[in-house]
């Protein structure tokens, strides 16, 4: 009898494929998974099986607010790399840049100011490739 874990790689790629853009030249996970292949290929497994096919394809949230609690989540741990990845996925999952602007600026009092500056100078870069802009308000 098939069980959950017997179909998590297949959900996982579904729901990655959920938040990646095609047209980006951003990171993806499917590209950190590649240039890990050759050191540690359980750690792509990890992201597909786990991350997407447990925690990210569970019912209760919205692909949009589960990018926002993982860019909240990045910014206060000042994880750069992978918080650039997540905003990339968050805009693809339908968040503006002023909500992901608006969610680090939100944190200075969780985080502190260098962790929030040095998420927006992430942000503006991500932005830039998208060609996503920003009201500052």
């Amino acid at each position: 009898m098939a069980t959950h874990l017997d179909n998590r790689h297949e959900v996982g790629m579904k729901k990655l494929n959920e938040f990646t853009d095609a047209n980006s030249a951003q990171s993806t996970h499917e590209k950190i998974a590649e240039s890990l292949k050759d050191i540690a290929p359980a750690v792509g497994e990890w992201i597909t099986d786990f991350a997407y096919g447990e925690v990210y394809s569970r019912n209760g949230l919205v692909n949009r607010d589960r990018a926002l609690v993982t860019i909240a989540s990045l910014v206060t741990q000042g994880t750069e790399p992978q918080l650039a990845l997540h905003i990339n996925t968050g805009l693809t999952a339908g968040l503006t840049g002023n909500e992901i602007v608006e969610a680090i600026m939100h944190l200075v009092p969780y985080t502190g100011f260098p962790r929030v500056l040095n998420a927006l100078e992430v942000a503006k870069v991500v932005f830039a490739e998208r060609g996503v802009t920003v009201d500052p308000a």
